[in-house]
């Protein structure tokens, strides 16, 4: 059989790796921004950088051996892993329920509050909760599947709820609770 009918890895038609896989049973929700940017990252990768790497690939092939050709060896190798990425944001966003938490009023944690918090040991912290595939620890965004989204999910302001983190049980305060767009 030509090796151009074997599969390179077992998980090429499966969602990336290096994203949360979601079960059958769990919604995809998601915010309005990141839905955006979903988005955007999809056309970039369609109108832009998959047709720059395939007239590279084009031409590359044009030169003769394709053996030795790295050009022509990493841009089939950047097109296997583009066309993957592309397989991957396409099925999320055909499952994706945008969820547009701005302009809810109410003191209760749901999908897309920003929920600031006062640990037993006197550390406030604030995390925004969202969809699994929006998740940025650095400007403080959390699935809405991960533990301490689900210790926060339905508390009000003023509440306690417990994390269940690595150290052991940890007592966090719920200051605040606000519905602000995150973008």
């Amino acid at each position: 059989m030509s090796k151009a009918f074997v599969r390179e890895s077992a998980q090429e038609d499966e969602f990336s790796e290096s994203s949360p896989q979601l079960p059958s049973s769990i919604k995809n929700y998601i915010t309005p921004g990141g839905h955006k940017r979903l988005k955007g990252e999809l056309m970039d990768l369609m109108d832009r950088e998959r047709p720059e790497i395939v007239r590279t690939v084009s031409w590359a092939a044009s030169n003769g051996d394709r053996s030795e050709n790295a050009d022509y060896i990493y841009g089939k190798k950047r097109l296997r892993e583009i066309d993957k990425r592309i397989r991957f944001l396409t099925k999320r966003l055909e499952i994706a329920e945008i969820v547009d938490p701005a302009g809810r009023d109410t003191d209760q944690v749901f999908f897309g509050a920003t929920v600031t918090v006062e640990s037993s040991i006197g550390r406030t912290f604030t995390v925004s909760i969202v969809g699994i595939d929006e998740i940025d620890t650095s400007k403080g965004w959390v699935s809405w599947v991960s533990p301490i989204a689900r210790a926060l999910m339905k508390a009000r302001e003023g509440d306690f709820v417990y994390l269940d983190a690595p150290g052991g049980l940890e007592e966090l305060e719920v200051i605040e609770v606000k519905y602000i767009p995150l973008d």
